[in-house]
């Protein structure tokens, strides 16, 4: 298993948000990007297995970069079989590629009269597929694994540090937010630039 085409989408992104920053062209970045991701989730051979491991429950939020700027970050979501996310927000843009296994997301909007939170469309995610957020199109969405006898693997890309951003969950009863901050499972992120291997290679 190589690292190469991760190495490569990052490189690859950090190009593109850093031509489009400037003009904070947030349709630009995820046109362009949700390319490269699908790109990326099409080949499964390049996640380090210590970002893939599967939880006895719930799901594992794996930092696999951040931009330093924070402009970007790719995070790997491990799904435990018949793991789901309570009703949730992003406040960013972001991309959800399935890698391995089936995810569904549940998209929900606030009723305009009692604000409580209708579900809208499900997307079901099979590996290669991209789904994009955005919070000016409404982001509200519940995640599940779709498979219960296994774990499944999404890569997800945000315009931010999420697990460094105030966000919320929701009572779909009441449309009532709860800010929360979601942090980062993995206290590690794997090594992208030890590419001694394959320079000894070349020598």
């Amino acid at each position: 298993m190589s690292i190469d085409r991760l190495r490569r989408f990052i490189g690859d992104m950090t190009s593109l948000v850093g031509g489009a920053w400037q003009d904070k062209d947030e349709a630009a970045i995820v046109e362009v990007g949700q390319k490269l991701l699908g790109e990326l989730v099409s080949h499964d051979d390049w996640l380090p297995e210590s970002m893939a491991k599967v939880p006895a429950h719930g799901y594992a939020q794996n930092l696999l970069w951040c931009d330093p700027f924070e402009r970007f970050c790719v995070v790997s979501f491990v799904w435990a079989p018949g793991a789901v996310t309570p009703v949730h927000d992003h406040q960013m843009w972001g991309m959800v590629g399935m890698l391995r296994g089936s995810e569904t997301s549940l998209h929900f909007a606030p009723d305009p009269e009692t604000g409580a939170l209708k579900p809208g469309v499900l997307n079901a995610l099979k590996p290669g597929d991209v789904e994009v957020l955005s919070p000016a199109e409404g982001d509200i969405h519940q995640v599940t694994n779709a498979l219960t006898d296994q774990g499944s693997i999404s890569i997800h890309v945000y315009g931010g540090n999420i697990g460094a951003v105030r966000r919320h969950t929701f009572d779909v009863k009441t449309g009532e937010p709860k800010l929360f901050v979601s942090g980062y499972t993995n206290k590690e992120q794997p090594n992208l630039w030890d590419r001694s291997a394959e320079v000894r290679a070349q020598s």
